[in-house]
């Protein structure tokens, strides 16, 4: 079925999901949305078409007054009472039959959250949002960056990879911000909202695509009875959910089957793998080399999605479907890059980027700005101490993230001894002392 011409369609605001007016416009056909609200019904016992309405996100009187009075006419149902005014106040309980009906859909699918939206309509909103990504100037990366220290060489070479929309490598020594860069770039730059469906349907399989822990609800954008169950179809398709462009980052626990389809056999539908979820957004690949799976196996995963921009993923039934890899693909990692990937591979990623140690005069501002966050007396000549006795002495190289740790160190100290904490070279001596382990 090709996607509705009003999906995409660009409003002022940017895009939106058209209005649902009639079940055709559901893209899915009468058949599934009367077998959905007959699971809805087997597990809920009484329940009102309003609540059914509600729990598929499906306006009633346009949608599901109709299916309602089939399944009845079809004695799947039957009204018990009334709990309110008008039809969609009717309670329903499912009948014998019905109830066979269901048990018999559930051996397919035991989803029943909100209706599904078709696959290729989720195609075509994917595309739609992509193109309309935040472009940044060095004003905005500035207010986004201002939190860190970084060299200007490195800072001028952030925005033009983020305006790229394709795939950074962050190298460099731990402890230096690649992932705090990566994150920042992610929350703040990447821009305006998007929608995208609770759940996508293809060849009749559920596909759930919104994550509740990955994807973050913008508030005006959550569900009410208003917006499902009383209204008609002067409303969003409430099928979607805004959210802010997600930022999805995965670390040392990432395999290579995490990047396909997740087919969950006991409930018989699929969870989305993390660079769909991450589509409009960002996909950071954390301590990239330490992955239980091999540097190359991942990186020969990725070479098709970030050459096309679209990705391949496999369903139980054997079909392939293409996906768009609309994402900001970001690699982050401290081990040598000549130990993890080929000039090939390089090739084929846009932007490189070493985020290099701090120089003695940035670690004393990022010390500077430690202290200010933690309240704590700022004394340039105990930090110059403390480079002297535990760097210079010590060959000990510089990195970004040892003042935070160490003025933590102190702020323990001090609890534990009942005083305030101060850059005291004593303080900072049992500090360092503690911290720091010579390798």
């Amino acid at each position: 079925m090709p996607p509705r011409q009003a999906l995409v369609e660009l409003m002022d605001e940017g895009w939106q999901p058209p209005p649902v007016d009639d079940i055709e416009s559901t893209g899915l056909n009468q058949g599934f949305l009367s077998d959905t609200a007959l699971k809805i019904m087997y597990f809920r016992g009484v329940i009102t078409g309003y609540e059914i309405a509600e729990q598929m996100r499906l306006p009633f009187q346009t949608v599901m007054q109709p299916i309602m009075e089939f399944l009845k006419r079809e004695q799947f149902c039957e009204v018990k009472g009334s709990g309110g005014l008008g039809v969609g106040a009717y309670q329903y309980v499912i009948t014998s039959k019905g109830a066979a009906r269901a048990r018999e859909q559930l051996e397919r699918t035991t989803y029943i959250g909100p209706a599904p939206v078709p696959w290729d309509d989720y195609v075509a909103a994917i595309k739609a949002q992509g193109s309309r990504r935040l472009r940044v100037n060095q004003q905005m990366m500035r207010q986004a960056l201002a939190h860190l220290v970084l060299d200007e060489r490195v800072f001028h070479k952030i925005g033009p990879a983020v305006n790229s929309g394709r795939s950074i490598f962050l190298y460099g020594p731990p402890g230096n911000g690649k992932t705090t860069i990566a994150e920042s770039v992610g929350r703040m730059v990447l821009g305006n909202d998007m929608y995208i469906p609770y759940a996508v349907e293809v060849d009749g399989l559920i596909i759930k695509v919104y994550d509740e822990i990955n994807h973050e609800v913008v508030e005006e954008s959550k569900p009410s009875k208003m917006t499902t169950g009383s209204l008609g179809s002067n409303r969003i398709d409430a099928r979607w959910i805004r959210i802010r462009r997600p930022v999805i980052m995965v670390g040392g626990e990432l395999m290579l089957d995490g990047l396909d389809l997740i087919y969950d056999t006991n409930n018989k539908f699929y969870e989305a793998p993390y660079q769909m979820k991450a589509n409009g957004g960002m996909f950071l690949i954390d301590d990239f080399g330490r992955q239980q799976v091999r540097p190359r196996d991942l990186l020969n995963r990725w070479i098709v999605p970030m050459e096309k921009n679209v990705d391949f993923l496999a369903l139980h039934t054997g079909r392939k479907i293409e996906v768009p890899f609309n994402v900001l693909l970001v690699f982050s990692t401290n081990l040598p890059p000549g130990d993890l990937v080929d000039e090939a591979f390089l090739r084929r990623i846009r932007h490189k980027i070493e985020i290099t140690s701090p120089s003695f005069e940035s670690y004393r501002e990022i010390f500077k700005r430690i202290c200010e966050w933690r309240k704590i007396p700022f004394d340039d000549q105990a930090v110059r101490y403390l480079l002297q006795e535990y760097y210079v002495k010590k060959n000990r190289k510089l990195r970004a993230n040892h003042p935070r740790d160490l003025v933590d160190q102190i702020m323990d100290i001090g609890s534990y001894m009942g005083t305030e904490p101060t850059l005291t070279k004593e303080l900072l001596d049992r500090a360092a002392e503690a911290y720091f382990v010579d390798l």
